[in-house]
Formats: structure tokens, C-alpha cells, sequence
């Protein structure tokens, strides 16, 4: 990982984005991470719309409290779905 103190960031965005290959570029300012720089060519199925849910804390909590609802024998089969969502 490399990483870049706001401070002394010269480049162009461009450049920093071209020099991206395998490992992530974490930007920091006051010596805590600020943002980060990832390669996603290696991804598959990446969007805009996936980016945005893995970094929303809110969504992230509420995929923790499925886990620990799953853990805890909370489930519902198929035919239960369906009664529970459909008409």
C-alpha cells in the first residue's frame, strides 16, 4: 500500500490513478487516512451502486445484524419468504 499526506499531493488525480496496479493508494491528512485510491480492474460485477453500499455504515449494520440474526437460528425458509413479502 502506498500512501500520499495530503499535504504533499502534486500530481494530477490522473497521474495517481494511473500509477495504481495492485495495491491501494491511502491519502492521509494529520496522520489518519483520509481517502483511498483502489485498483477495482481486477473486480468483477463492480459499481458505482456496490462502492456505495459496502462504505455506508448504515447498510453495513444492518448486513451485521442479518449475520448475527442467521447465528442466532432466525430464518425463514422459502414458502415463509414468499408469505411474508408477496401478496
Amino acid at each position: 500500500m502506498k500512501k500520499i499526506k495530503l499535504s504533499e499531493a502534486s500530481k494530477p488525480l490522473a497521474e495517481y490513478a494511473a500509477e495504481i496496479d495492485d495495491e491501494m493508494i491511502l491519502i492521509t491528512s494529520d496522520g489518519k487516512p483520509l481517502a483511498a485510491m483502489i485498483p477495482l480492474k481486477h473486480m468483477e460485477n463492480v459499481d458505482a451502486e456496490s462502492l456505495a453500499l459496502s462504505a455506508s455504515r448504515a447498510f453495513m449494520e444492518i448486513i451485521d445484524g442479518a449475520r448475527e440474526e442467521f447465528k442466532a437460528g432466525k430464518t425463514l425458509s422459502l414458502g415463509e419468504m414468499k408469505r411474508a413479502v408477496l401478496p
